[in-house]
């Protein structure tokens, strides 16, 4: 069989291009709008301590932050540290947090997390992302609230539906992975902004950014958003 005609395998395939960088001025003007349309814009976990937003951030997995918030002061005053939740009856937690959905498995998290704290760390909630991580129900997302709220370290970006949303169309990332999102936005948003741009864009997504029907027409982004009026 002749092979005229033939090209070679793979010829006329078009490499995909890597997505361009957003305008650090762009970026930085976004922000700059959101600080001033939110000045109040900060963690909505109710918390006075690290024990505290560690545990209400694991209870905010697949769970609205207000209901969070109506559980964990009942949970608080039975539990006001990581000694007396590693000591907990698993049956007793899980009817204080019943409400939050999938409460076996953060019963399993919190009382694995509070005994590993007590355990390798005499109580006090570690400050570092290694540590964070390497507790029973901690992955990247809750240490990074942790360290930014708790303890003021930018060291990440927290990414939530609203967060991976807006990031998307304000072409901040082409990506849907959590991880990658948080790398994009660490690359053009400044350190200092890192736990503050969550905030911001959490808050923004909530009253205007909206899954369905966006309200471009009140956006204090419209004018930078590629996705403004198209969504």
């Amino acid at each position: 069989m002749s092979g005229k005609g033939k090209g070679k395998r793979g010829a006329g395939r078009r490499k995909p291009q890597p997505q361009p960088q957003p305008q650090p001025q762009v970026v930085s003007e976004i922000v700059e709008r959101l600080k001033g349309e939110y000045p109040e814009a900060r963690c909505s976990l109710e918390h006075v301590d690290p024990y505290q937003l560690l545990v209400a951030t694991i209870l905010s997995a697949q769970c609205t932050d207000e209901r969070v918030n109506l559980v964990t002061p009942a949970l608080f005053r039975r539990y006001p540290d990581a000694e007396s939740l590693a000591e907990g009856r698993p049956e007793e937690v899980e009817e204080l947090i019943r409400s939050t959905g999938f409460f076996r498995n953060k019963t399993k998290s919190l009382l694995g997390m509070a005994g590993a704290v007590v355990e390798r760390h005499g109580g006090r909630v570690p400050e570092t992302m290694e540590e964070l991580t390497s507790l029973p129900g901690v992955g990247r997302k809750t240490a990074n609230v942790v360290l930014g709220n708790a303890f003021h370290q930018s060291v990440g970006v927290v990414v939530d539906t609203h967060v991976r949303r807006l990031s998307q169309r304000l072409d901040l990332t082409a990506s849907d992975d959590p991880e990658v999102i948080e790398q994009d936005l660490m690359k053009v948003v400044p350190q200092e902004d890192w736990t503050d741009v969550s905030h911001l864009l959490i808050y923004h997504g909530r009253a205007v950014c909206k899954a369905q029907k966006p309200r471009c027409g009140d956006c204090v982004l419209s004018d930078l958003c590629p996705s403004a009026f198209a969504v």
